[in-house]
């Protein structure tokens, strides 16, 4: 590229759009570098270089609204001098205890040459691992209210990368990754999943975050942070160019996209960049780009391990509702219940039982509350739920009881169906009756078409209200764990009761998917992909992988240490021991990695993988200092080598480790499990050989 003029001044710069004027700003290390540019037209279009190569060519940014003239042409600039960042703030919990947040801030002052003189701030900051910006509206006297039709903002690549990707639905993420080069994405004839609920792809799109991986190893992610009142973003596809643009989430009510009042900041784009795949993991951007904690002390939530009454239903051993009836506008206990509801007083309690003697700190209670029965395939399902009035089968008084003198917390459900004007209604009277029982967490659902209609779950109208719940819930001293959610941007670091979701496809495909479940590599996958986005609801620890007494067509397409290995290699703040209690009571001597492992670590080492063949992680646990291993591996069996000098100097460890048998594999042979003891310290190094959709798992533990 030809510059032809560059105006200079130490406390900023002026670019006045001759041919071609520049600036720019590098990372603290120098080795991300971005260049901001003025066209001839007065358009503003930036560039990336990492290591003096381009990873991100000409990419313009702007807007189109339906109340004014679109905003992308016609700027003078001005670039303020950098301001570098360097701070280290501690997770109430989390992969790690102390996070360094270290950049290079630079704001650019975009205002029209023509009678109207808007205005629009870009932000950057550049990191050793990548880069943030977003627009900033300021007030100004010429735009006080934005309606967004569309944010022209361009990510132009100059490889033909190969990516993982979903398709850019507006509705869910409950889809299996593909894999491909950038030029053959082709979302519009991706094959959905029959089961799904609702599903709405309306371009050649990708939902983010996608990850890109180079010839000369250079990886790439990009996606969100901080999504507050504004329209979640996919990246609609040119696959000539080899450019990804900016798609929001829409509505079928408003031909606007998004509504702002001025002024406002829209999230932050990302772009995460590493020499290699480990690296993409141990990145702290996304939360980073966050603002700091406005809840203060969060100690009434404890990072635990949970089992519940959930998979049974999956498997069809049980069900959500009771079998009552509605009459005269309420619901009546008629006689005639089915005699299958799970969530019955005695079966929660079974589960207290086996919770309080194994370490694990909740139970999980889906299908307690009235409404199941008419909860989807209703179009009107507004009231249909309430949350707080019991099924006649299930004592809340007596259960929270029982709960509380053994030592274990009962984690709330609230499945809205979608239904966001009900549950809205209902919040304050939900977390009311939660705070009475010493509830402190609840996960939430948004299974269905959203309601009202024409509304997606990832559009404008519904990150408020997924947001807005999870503030309201922090007043009552509730953590969400949302299921059916928008993307996780990294809002855990500003409201910490933002403990997990779901946001992917989990392990319920396996139980009744009609393409067979999720295939091995599919979690090798979602470590680089969705993993880098936030905490995970996957519910983890199948031990009966076949499950044939209950859904001969389906399994868990996994060995049994490949899910044992999942409980570190996945990371939440909440993990479920998933499956039934007469599974983990008949396996005990695997029951005992769950049992030890931790869910809240000071510590996080990557230390191998590969996008979608496999990944091992270790982490560190901040009660006790001990150390958990798991790595897992796609449909390929492969030998990987653990080098132990993450551990402490001086100090011998007692490992204990679960791997796969000589003859275990996915389909053939899932539950063949060596598990044998050794003692270790930080110059160890073992090789393990990993069977096909395998995995391995090792506790830690200081030598007293």
């Amino acid at each position: 590229m030809k510059i032809r003029i560059l105006c200079f001044i130490f406390s900023f710069i002026t670019l006045i759009s001759c041919d071609v004027a520049s600036s720019g700003v590098s990372s603290p290390d120098e080795n991300v570098n971005v260049k901001f540019f003025l066209n001839k037209e007065g358009s503003f279009f930036y560039t990336i270089n990492y290591n003096q190569k381009a990873i991100i060519d000409t990419s313009y940014v702007g807007f189109e609204f339906t109340n004014a003239p679109s905003l992308n042409k016609g700027f003078i600039a001005k670039v303020k001098k950098p301001n570098e960042v360097n701070e280290t703030w501690q997770m109430p919990w989390g992969e790690q205890l102390n996070v360094v947040n270290n950049y290079k801030e630079i704001v650019v002052e975009l205002q029209e040459r023509d009678d109207l003189q808007r205005k629009l701030n870009l932000v950057f900051r550049v990191y050793n691992d990548g880069v943030g910006f977003r627009y900033e509206f300021p007030e100004q006297e010429n735009l006080k209210e934005v309606f967004i039709k569309e944010e022209q903002t361009e990510f132009n690549l100059t490889e033909d990368y190969k990516t993982f990707w979903i398709p850019g639905d507006w509705d869910i993420y409950e889809h299996l990754y593909s894999t491909t080069k950038l030029s053959e994405i082709d979302a519009k004839n991706y094959k959905v999943n029959s089961a799904l609920a609702q599903t709405s792809i309306p371009e050649n799109a990708v939902n983010t975050p996608v990850t890109l991986v180079g010839e000369d190893g250079i990886h790439l992610s990009l996606h969100e942070a901080a999504l507050v009142d504004y329209s979640g973003m996919t990246l609609k596809v040119d696959t000539k160019n080899l450019k990804f643009t900016s798609n929001l989430v829409g509505s079928k009510n408003t031909e606007h996209k998004v509504k702002r009042e001025l002024p406002f900041k829209t999230p932050w784009r990302t772009i995460q960049i590493a020499n290699n795949a480990p690296d993409l993991i141990e990145s702290n951007l996304i939360v980073n780009l966050n603002e700091p904690n406005k809840l203060g002390d969060v100690s009434w939530f404890t990072p635990m391990k949970y089992t519940g009454v959930w998979w049974e239903m999956h498997l069809g051993k049980s069900s959500w509702d009771y079998g009552m009836e509605m009459v005269d506008g309420k619901w009546k206990d008629t006689g005639k219940a089915h005699g299958k509801h799970g969530a019955t007083t005695e079966n929660v309690k079974r589960f207290i039982d086996f919770s309080a003697k194994n370490n694990i700190k909740g139970v999980l209670v889906e299908g307690w509350n009235t409404g199941w029965e008419r909860w989807i395939g209703f179009e009107d399902r507004e009231g249909v739920f309430d949350f707080v009035t019991p099924y006649p089968d299930y004592n809340l008084d007596e259960v929270t009881a029982y709960a509380k003198e053994k030592g274990v917390q009962i984690i709330m459900h609230h499945e809205t169906s979608a239904a966001t004007q009900t549950y809205e209604k209902q919040q304050d009277t939900a977390y009311a009756l939660m705070q009475k029982y010493g509830m402190h967490a609840v996960k939430s659902g948004y299974v269905g078409k959203i309601i009202p209609k024409g509304e997606y779950h990832h559009g404008q109208y519904m990150v408020y209200q997924y947001n807005n719940a999870a503030i309201k819930a922090a007043k009552y001293q509730v953590a969400v764990n949302a299921h059916e959610p928008i993307k996780a941007t990294g809002l855990r670091r500003t409201y910490p009761n933002i403990i997990s979701r779901e946001g992917l496809r989990g392990q319920e495909f396996n139980a009744w998917s009609p393409d067979g479940g999720n295939p091995p590599e599919h979690l090798s996958i979602v470590a680089f992909t969705r993993m880098l986005a936030g905490p995970i609801d996957f519910t983890p620890g199948i031990f009966n992988i076949k499950f044939d007494e209950y859904r001969k067509e389906n399994q868990v397409n996994t060995t049994l240490a490949h899910q044992l290995a999942l409980y570190v290699v996945i990371y939440s703040p909440v993990q479920m021991a998933a499956d039934l209690v007469a599974h983990y009571e008949a396996n005990p001597k695997p029951l005992q990695f769950i049992k030890d492992v931790g869910v809240d670590w000071s510590e996080t080492k990557v230390l191998n993988g590969e996008v979608g063949d496999y990944v091992t992680i270790a982490r560190k646990e901040r009660k006790t200092d001990n150390w958990f291993l798991g790595s897992i591996t796609d449909e390929n069996a492969r030998e990987i080598e653990i080098d132990f000098s993450f551990l402490e100097a001086k100090t011998i460890y007692e490992a204990t480790i679960y791997k796969d048998g000589k003859t275990a594999h996915w389909n053939k042979n899932p539950l063949d499990i060596i598990i044998n003891n050794k003692e270790l310290d930080k110059n160890s190094k073992l090789k393990f050989n990993l069977a096909s959709g395998g995995g391995l798992a090792i506790s830690l533990k200081k030598k007293n």
